[in-house]
């Protein structure tokens, strides 16, 4: 296969437009030894006459005229893959992936994607739901460039594998039963729920903040029913088989289900970005961060 040198080609390029070897030099900032030195050195390569004398000047051959009709695509190939690099350096461009917890992928994840489709069409995000857990696990592993988590479950500040940013504070509602005595009180708190079957995982990071609610409003619930999805536990306390703590942020609609802004001992969940360490300097992250946090300003 011929050896093809792009330099070369810009020179045979340039001596068509200019036609003399001095025009040449003199639009490229070369003299016209140097001209000729590349001209003859990208003709052995080729292995074709690339030039004929005629009198004083020089005429392309045939040879010349077809390896430049070839070259035009090669070059403008190469102007778009110059375009499209001056955009990934101003963030306009490239592919992120994203790991998010359940209920912020439709929540965070899916409005700061749509805000990107209008601000920068050129970025990729590519989303992967995952365990809030899972999440830094995967991005350790280089799976995805940033994990959308919960700070409960978060590495320490002073892991030096990643950079936290946090988003929001999720308030928790208490979920009861439309004919609950305190649906419709004009005050609620965590302690009136003290005596009540609460319902929630066995284990992980919703029985934890449950637990911890529970406990710093001063009483340890009673698990009536364990369930992890908010499907199944809002169907049972629409039943009336007990109470439960929801996320505003999962936006949970149930005919049957009252939500109550909690009016004392108003717990949250503290959602957070993660990257890895020097991560949060490329642009298309640095886009994604944004966009994510544009969408949490939105929902808090």
């Amino acid at each position: 296969m011929a050896e093809w040198d792009i330099r070369k080609l810009q020179i045979l390029r340039t001596l068509r437009e200019r036609e003399t070897v001095t025009a040449t030099a003199e639009a490229l900032r070369m003299t016209p030894s140097a001209v000729s030195q590349q001209l003859t050195n990208l003709s052995r390569q080729l292995g074709v006459p690339l030039l004929r004398a005629q009198g004083r000047r020089v005429r392309l051959t045939d040879a010349a005229r077809l390896v430049l009709r070839h070259a035009e695509a090669v070059f403008e190939q190469l102007e778009r893959a110059d375009a499209e690099l001056a955009a990934y350096a101003r963030g306009e461009a490239g592919e992120v992936r994203v790991g998010a917890f359940p209920t912020a992928v439709p929540a965070l994840v899916v409005p700061a994607v749509r805000a990107l489709r209008a601000t920068r069409p050129g970025v990729t995000v590519r989303v992967r739901e995952t365990e809030a857990a899972e999440a830094y696990d995967l991005l350790a592993a280089g799976d995805t460039d940033l994990a959308v988590s919960l700070a409960a479950q978060a590495p320490t500040a002073a892991d030096p594998r990643f950079t936290l940013v946090p988003l929001l504070a999720d308030p928790l509602d208490l979920a009861l039963p439309r004919d609950h005595p305190l649906a419709a009180a004009d005050g609620v708190r965590l302690a009136d729920l003290a005596a009540e079957p609460w319902i929630f995982g066995g284990s992980g990071p919703w029985s934890d903040i449950t637990r911890g609610a529970c406990e710093a409003a001063g009483f340890s619930p009673v698990q009536g029913h364990s369930a992890a999805g908010w499907t199944a536990i809002l169907a049972m306390v629409e039943a009336g088989m007990g109470v439960a703590l929801v996320p505003r942020m999962v936006g949970a609609r149930r005919a049957g289900v009252v939500m109550r802004e909690l009016t004392a001992d108003r717990p949250h969940r503290h959602v957070v970005a993660a990257v890895r360490k020097g991560a949060a300097e490329a642009p298309a992250v640095r886009g994604v961060l944004a966009a994510l946090r544009e969408a949490a300003e939105r929902t808090a």
